[in-house]
């Protein structure tokens, strides 16, 4: 009978034959041309879109384990694949096929006094890991970006999709290999078993950047194991800042969209601010709206004066709930608005309604955020949105990249130098 010692193990060395493997294809991805790339980016969305009913067949097995596991209403939607996310997954591979390919752009060129030609030229990072939950969506745009910016990658997404990404996967790998992408450019780590996170973050000789997508418990392990650098896509608690001159139609109609369209995504608005000069014209219809659209609110005493709410606590400012509940307080200046944002945000995604053009210059220069808005909702935080084709994860590091990290950010800089004979004095 084989012990516990024995099994970790053994799942660390098929880890790291993957790693290995993934060190290989990467090497091989770097001479493979820019049109094989998108034919097989091509080739994957067809198959998909083919694949539908396996995918949601196997997606089925996952709803009904999370539905068992008592996972909230925002979980599971964010879980299921329907007809329409599949047919998003195809389209957001096509975009990128359809995008320049970053992979020896020239970022920059010099020539020396002395003649030399220095030049800044994208290169791959190499093997990206990819450490990711619940949406299985992850699967398909984070192996198409790795893929287009020439770079292996090794995919280990949440139990609670395992199902789905090993579905999608599997599409992804069959169609790479078809249009003639080196194999083992594209694997997944198949299996539930939490020991495969620990054993991928020590594979530094063989990953070269970790991205993470998912809940603080998640990035927190990360941070505190990965032997490998980590690009980070930490929480979002997003705000919506609705200034003393908004035009109040658009505010409503913002607002709701940025906590209802879907609540359970990094994008969506976790708390509201209100100036106080117009809060008793704006806050009681748009609350109303809000409940009837099944949002529990949260406020601070000015708010509870106006509205019926729950009373929101110093936690609540800091909650990225990923569901129907939002945290609402009423302040009297910009400055108090950008200084809420700053300390109790999450640098992710931050928006002022306001018809003022000082205040609006304001709030986009003094806010802490990887995007900012003004007058749009926070939920076209998204690579497909933002005309990228997809992204891996929304970053608020300030290195190496900030905001949706799409192709140009799976890439790195090499210096390269032509010379005719200089030496050195």
């Amino acid at each position: 009978m084989a012990t516990i010692d024995s099994v970790d193990m053994e799942l660390a060395e098929q880890v790291q034959q993957i790693g290995k493997r993934a060190r290989a294809a990467s090497a091989a991805l770097r001479s493979t041309s820019s049109a094989v790339k998108d034919s097989a980016l091509r080739e994957i969305a067809g198959r998909l879109r083919n694949a539908r009913a396996e995918l949601k067949a196997e997606n089925a097995k996952d709803l009904a384990a999370g539905r068992e596991k008592g996972l909230s209403g925002a979980m599971l939607d964010r879980l299921e694949l329907t007809d329409k996310r599949i047919d998003a997954m195809a389209e957001g591979l096509e975009q990128v096929a359809a995008l320049p390919d970053p992979v020896g752009d020239i970022v920059s060129q010099t020539v020396r006094p002395n003649g030399l030609r220095i030049a800044q030229i994208r290169q791959p990072l190499g093997v990206v890991g990819i450490i990711y939950e619940s949406r299985p969506n992850v699967t398909a745009d984070a192996a198409a970006l790795c893929l287009k910016s020439g770079n292996a990658c090794i995919l280990r997404g949440g139990s609670e999709a395992i199902h789905s990404n090993v579905a999608i996967a599997k599409v992804f790998q069959e169609g790479a290999t078809a249009a003639g992408v080196p194999e083992d450019a594209v694997q997944i780590i198949a299996t539930t078993d939490r020991n495969a996170v620990g054993a991928m973050l020590k594979l530094d000789k063989y990953i070269d950047v970790i991205v993470p997508r998912g809940g603080k418990a998640l990035i927190a392990r990360i941070y505190d194991e990965s032997r490998i650098p980590v690009v980070a896509h930490l929480d979002g608690v997003c705000h919506t800042y609705v200034h003393e001159d908004a035009d109040l139609e658009m505010a409503q109609s913002i607002c709701l969209n940025a906590k209802l369209q879907r609540p359970g995504v990094c994008n969506a608005m976790e708390t509201m601010l209100v100036h106080s000069a117009i809060v008793a014209a704006f806050l009681p219809a748009v609350s109303k709206a809000l409940q009837e659209g099944g949002c529990e609110l949260r406020g601070c005493e000015r708010t509870q004066a106006i509205v019926s709410c729950a009373p929101a606590t110093e936690e609540d400012w800091t909650t990225e709930y990923l569901d129907k509940i939002l945290a609402i307080r009423v302040v009297d200046s910009l400055d108090e608005a950008i200084g809420h944002i700053n300390e109790y945000g999450s640098h992710h995604s931050d928006a002022i309604v306001t018809r003022g053009y000082d205040a609006a210059e304001r709030f986009l220069n003094d806010v802490d955020s990887a995007t900012v808005y003004v007058n749009a909702s926070t939920r076209f935080t998204d690579g497909f949105q933002f005309g990228l084709g997809a992204e891996i994860g929304i970053s608020t590091n300030k290195l190496h990249c900030r905001g949706p990290m799409a192709l140009k950010e799976l890439t790195s800089l090499k210096y390269v130098i032509r010379g005719a004979g200089q030496i050195l004095a």
